[in-house]
């Protein structure tokens, strides 16, 4: 029975360390993916909408205070299932279209399967809280299983991090109890940083049509250059008939 015992210890012992290394294997793929999008997307458009890009595997202690909070069942099966914000990635764009555009692009990748969408931009939280979540399954091929891995993505301008950052620390800070007049202070600031966003937003689109014009312009240019180099005036041909004759 003592062996018993400590084959099945040794056994539940394996089965939580693959456990939390497969949302560390997930996390790496999706890294993997952003990173080679980063690139892509800069050699091509000359442009990169990431900003930064961070990811953590919550703790094992974290993980348990939620499936009691949840009234979850404390079963493997249960968490994997029921806690889906195990592993977690957060991206910081520069602007609001550029969020959809990494969104998409993430969504299109083949092995990776969207289940939820939470659009808190369109939607922002009660508190003023914008980001767009995404909740998706990665396969993870391991040496006798393929896994599929919960992954949320929340994907941010550098306004909407840099707020909801801050509000994270003073909530912290007053261990959630928050007057209710700091509460109102918290919701007019993430109102502002919206209006900074959409500010960003505009002065970027018209810097983005002056680059345009001035793109047109250069080449028009160029092409002129282009036809005088090889321009041959008539008075050519007109020298080289009379010196046949």
């Amino acid at each position: 029975m003592e062996t018993l015992d400590m084959k099945q210890i040794k056994d539940l012992k394996t089965e939580l360390v693959r456990f939390m290394m497969s949302y560390k294997f997930a996390l790496a793929e999706v890294n993997t993916k952003i990173d080679i999008l980063k690139q892509e997307f800069q050699y091509i458009h000359e442009y990169n909408p990431i900003e930064h890009v961070s990811s953590r595997v919550k703790s094992p202690d974290s993980i348990l205070k939620k499936v009691k909070r949840k009234g979850y069942e404390f079963t493997l099966d249960s968490i994997k299932e029921n806690i889906r914000d195990i592993a977690g990635i957060r991206i910081t764009c520069s602007f609001i279209p550029d969020i959809y555009e990494v969104s998409k692009m993430l969504s299109n990748q083949k092995d990776i399967k969207v289940v939820e969408v939470k659009d808190y931009i369109e939607h922002p939280k009660p508190n003023g809280y914008r980001s767009l979540h995404l909740i998706i399954q990665i396969p993870i091929f391991l040496s006798d299983r393929v896994e599929n891995i919960y992954v949320e993505v929340q994907i941010r301008t550098i306004a909407m991090d840099f707020w909801a950052s801050l509000e994270h620390k003073i909530y912290y800070k007053y261990n959630k109890e928050v007057p209710e007049s700091i509460r109102m202070e918290l919701k007019e600031a993430a109102e502002a940083s919206t209006q900074l966003d959409l500010k960003m937003e505009n002065i970027n689109e018209k810097v983005r049509k002056i680059k345009k014009v001035n793109d047109t312009k250069d080449a028009i240019q160029e092409l002129s250059l282009d036809q005088e180099r090889f321009y041959i005036p008539d008075v050519f041909f007109h020298s080289n008939l009379n010196t046949a004759k």
